[in-house]
């Protein structure tokens, strides 16, 4: 037996799930053996895999909104600094935390939320946090000193990591794995669109001549406005909660005790607990190197994301002395870059994943197959930053260092689309464990790359710190090409990939194919 890498011209190639790692559906009425266990019928209209599209698509565009709305929040004081410096006579440094604290925040709320909601259920999660968030937004407008800002902007960012770990499990609960896709690329906009909306808003908040409080107020409005379409819209979609909403229903019209969901008949120490929701993470993280080089991509792209809400303004502002409102305005190419590239990718790389899914069926097509768009996305990623660094001088039309944005958040996208699908196809069952370690660490650059942005960009100048940055994102180029060329031996050797390479069956014209 030989063995190849994953290729869109391997024809012979297949991936088969070990039976007992494969991920499992809820078990149907005519499969299950105790009469007793409630499941979901195959037409069941309380499966939210069998509600309308028309249902599904509004509760997938209202995750999107909520993580709007909290990146959005992450980066819209970067366009208000200059009023909070004078009023409280803070350091440029501490200026920056506001932003910095609202990312670190995302680092604990994984912690909280993600298991919070496999054990109470997404919507009761989605309220509670959302309320509070809500009451942290009036908070921040309200403030007197400058550790009720901090304070407020970390304890917001907590509450506002919700949609960021639980949108995503709530399009995986309404979706079936061939349409997930789609949806997973829509989404995907929204993390890129708010911090480049942020500072626009508030930069014209701070032209126009009121108060910077003002942006808060706008923050509580918002917030306060997904709060009620949370209430009023957002139905139960987890499964298991779903199902012990059905036994208590069966119980209760039949009189019989003896029904029970699968959920009820779990126990779990509070050892058991406390590993799960923090130890599990990071005890994948440390044992996978195909999580560790993801993440360390992820987290080094996602970093730059929120140094540019430092480095735009000395471009913009300083040296082609841009207002607040202009220079926020410099970071919607960012934004349509990422659109560009989610309309690219329904266009191409989704239908060539159907088309790969139905080639290979019955088994699922290799994790690998995910990162072939960021073959191309990594080098224009990289080029976009000395691009940015060597237009960014005065005497150079704003329009140059301001399309590099464009390209960046092209880039940004599809490397985004492309390690996240990865991650989840190659994790399948413990995805959410492998992800929750992926959000925190790249939290935590999200947070930490602002705080050194002005220094660097104020000792080596825009086009050499911009180059540094683009010759790290060089570094980082062979890693998809790494995976797709030996990934599948990586895979073999993982304790928690439960994928392998496994010879395809013989055909009426082979008698056996190597794989």
């Amino acid at each position: 037996m030989s063995t190849r890498s994953a290729s869109f011209d391997d024809d012979n190639r297949t991936l088969q799930l070990e039976p007992q790692q494969a991920e499992r559906p809820l078990p149907t009425s005519d499969e299950k053996a105790d009469p007793y266990l409630v499941s979901f019928d195959p037409d069941d209209p309380a499966n939210p895999q069998n509600w309308s599209n028309l249902k599904k698509w509004f509760l997938t565009m209202t995750g999107g909104i909520l993580v709007l709305n909290a990146t959005f929040a992450s980066s819209a004081p970067a366009g208000i600094v200059e009023q909070i410096l004078v009023e409280f006579n803070m350091s440029t440094e501490v200026a920056t935390l506001m932003i910095s604290l609202f990312v670190a925040g995302y680092c604990v709320g994984p912690l909280l939320w993600g298991p919070m909601s496999e054990e109470f259920g997404r919507r009761p999660v989605f309220i509670v946090s959302f309320l509070v968030y809500t009451g942290f937004q009036v908070g921040m407008a309200l403030s007197k000193n400058t550790a009720s800002l901090l304070v407020f902007r970390f304890l917001g960012g907590v509450f506002a990591a919700c949609p960021l770990t639980n949108s995503g499990a709530l399009i995986s609960d309404i979706w079936d794995a061939k349409t997930r896709g789609k949806a997973m690329a829509i989404f995907t906009v929204a993390p890129f669109a708010g911090p480049a909306l942020g500072p626009t808003v508030a930069g014209y908040i701070s032209v126009a001549g009121v108060s910077w409080r003002w942006l808060f107020w706008v923050l509580t409005m918002f917030a306060g406005a997904c709060w009620i379409v949370i209430v009023v819209g957002v139905p139960e979609t987890y499964k298991p909660i779903l199902l012990i909403q059905k036994a208590k229903k069966m119980r209760k019209e039949t009189g019989d005790n003896n029904y029970y969901a699968p959920m009820e008949r779990e126990t779990k120490t509070l050892t058991q607990q406390i590993e799960n929701v923090l130890a599990r993470p990071f005890k994948i993280l440390v044992q996978e190197p195909m999580l560790i080089a993801s993440t360390a991509y992820m987290s080094f792209v996602y970093g730059c994301l929120y140094l540019l809400f430092e480095a735009y303004p000395i471009v913009f502002s300083q040296g082609h002395g841009f207002n607040a409102g202009a220079s926020g305005l410099m970071f919607l190419p960012i934004l349509l870059g990422g659109v560009t590239a989610v309309t690219l990718y329904l266009l191409i790389w989704n239908p060539l994943y159907e088309k790969e899914a139905a080639r290979v069926a019955p088994a699922p097509v290799a994790p690998e197959f995910r990162l072939h768009m960021t073959m191309y996305a990594a080098p224009v990623y990289a080029a976009s930053f000395f691009w940015f660094g060597w237009t960014s001088s005065p005497s150079i039309s704003f329009w140059a260092p301001m399309m590099a944005g464009y390209v960046m958040g092209f880039g940004i996208s599809w490397i985004f689309l492309g390690f996240l699908n990865y991650i989840i196809d190659t994790y399948l069952m413990i995805a959410a464990s492998a992800l929750a370690a992926n959000t925190i660490i790249r939290s935590v650059c999200g947070a930490a790359f602002p705080l050194f942005a002005t220094q660097m960009y104020d000792a080596l100048g825009a086009p050499w710190a911009s180059s540094l940055l683009g010759f790290l994102a060089i570094l980082m180029i062979p890693i998809p090409f790494v995976f797709i060329k030996w990934g599948y031996i990586l895979r073999e050797k993982s304790k928690y990939a439960p994928t392998k390479v496994l010879l395809p069956a013989p055909t009426k014209e082979s008698d056996s194919s190597s794989v």
